[in-house]
């Protein structure tokens, strides 16, 4: 279903409106201090077309999982400091979360000014999606942008809460650009892929991917599967997997999806196997039938490398969520390093290149190739959902685009 968002709003529609924008500002901090920005930066021009247009912005987003009490490690004082180093107009702290304390500090906001909220994970009714707060936001403001495409697979009070609660009072519910930017290419340009059309999920657990597998499947050319995930497709094959991670109760839907699969689902054909998974390990490759008792698989193998690469060079439509193995370690690093300079390679010949957020996009950082990319998701669960051919509530919450 097509959404309105911002852009079909236009500047006119934005002068002078106080807009609520909830944005995924979900930073890592290492004592105190934001380790990474770019949340942050995938944010800034929503924002920034929202005070160029006149728009008075209060901004809401949460920060760690602090559970519903007020924890100063999780404030989102360090995010407000650095918006205003990145944006032209002022942005305010007001380290309240709702309510009549938190609309006195609003009273001085000016328009083309932004305010940015405490965290609104300290109230305990944001994940339980209570009406109360949803609706004690809405009264902020006349009109709500969605730009948090990272949480939009979750029903909480500051994200499906509030745009219903929005549009009750006769408001309009709308994406922000980058929620717009990760529904275009998520969505509607994998309607009709350009073939060959290829998907490469790895990470750890078949059980948090069966529905993007599953729904894969049906529609791709090939599906490249790596990580630790593979190991419990080996063991649905009589295979030894050693001391590997294996998710023992998805053997069985490991075994349906191979034999649903069939030559579209490729397996590694061997492995990189180490008794301890540290830097220095006494690291070998092996056929994925020679996995030894006590060793563990912890990287694709030099044929699997090889193997990959040559189907992801060919392909036109590539979506790629999950590692190959364990690359945060430099020695069980190369498959996934090798996935990610292939996926630029196809990128750079004409393909077009999705990356389903999380660790995928980690391991894009780590090979330089970001820039080389077609589109690179800021939201792993979200991503999931979506090319599971799930709903998203934080979507689904919007208003429809007319028309």
């Amino acid at each position: 279903m097509i959404k309105k968002t911002i852009s079909d709003v236009g500047s006119d529609g934005l002068q002078g409106r106080t807009v609520i924008v909830r944005a995924d500002l979900n930073v890592p901090l290492d004592n105190g201090s934001i380790s990474d920005d770019q949340r942050i930066r995938a944010s800034l021009p929503t924002l920034q077309t929202l005070t160029d247009a006149g728009a008075r912005v209060i901004l809401l987003s949460h920060l760690g999982r602090p559970k519903g009490q007020v924890d100063p490690a999780y404030s989102l004082a360090p995010v407000a400091v650095r918006l205003n180093e990145l944006l032209d107009p002022p942005v305010h702290f007001v380290p309240h979360t709702h309510g009549t304390a938190a609309a006195g500090a609003l009273e001085d906001i000016g328009n083309g000014e932004i305010a940015i909220l405490e965290n609104t994970r300290f109230e305990a009714g944001e994940t339980a999606n209570a009406p109360e707060l949803s609706r004690s936001w809405a009264a902020l403001g006349d009109m709500f942008v969605n730009d948090a495409f990272g949480t939009a697979h979750r029903a909480h009070a500051s994200t499906a809460g509030l745009a219903d609660a929005i549009r009750a009072k006769g408001g309009e519910a709308v994406a922000g650009l980058l929620m717009a930017t990760e529904l275009e290419f998520l969505e509607e340009a994998l309607r009709v892929p350009e073939r060959p059309f290829v998907a490469i999920i790895g990470g750890a657990k078949i059980s948090s991917k069966i529905g993007v597998i599953s729904a894969l499947l049906p529609r791709v050319d090939r599906l490249l599967i790596g990580g630790a995930m593979a190991n419990t497709f080996f063991r649905a094959l009589g295979l030894d997997t050693g001391d590997s991670l294996v998710e023992e109760d998805s053997i069985g839907v490991a075994r349906d999806l191979l034999a649903t699969g069939g030559d579209r689902l490729v397996l590694p054909v061997d492995c990189a196997v180490a008794k301890e998974m540290v830097e220095d390990a006494q690291r070998r490759a092996v056929d994925r039938t020679g996995v030894q008792p006590g060793e563990k698989i912890l990287d694709v193998g030099p044929r699997t490398r090889v193997l990959f690469v040559d189907v992801v060079r060919g392909a036109k439509t590539i979506v790629w969520n999950g590692p190959m193995g364990v690359f945060e370690i430099d020695s069980f690093a190369e498959g996934t390093m090798d996935i990610a300079h292939a996926v630029a390679d196809a990128c750079d010949a004409g393909a077009m290149v999705i990356l389903g957020g999380g660790d995928s996009a980690a391991a894009a950082e780590r090979a330089d190739v970001v820039d080389r990319l077609t589109h690179v998701s800021t939201g792993g669960g979200a991503s999931l959902e979506l090319l599971a051919g799930a709903e998203l509530p934080g979507v689904n919450a919007l208003t429809d685009r007319s028309g």
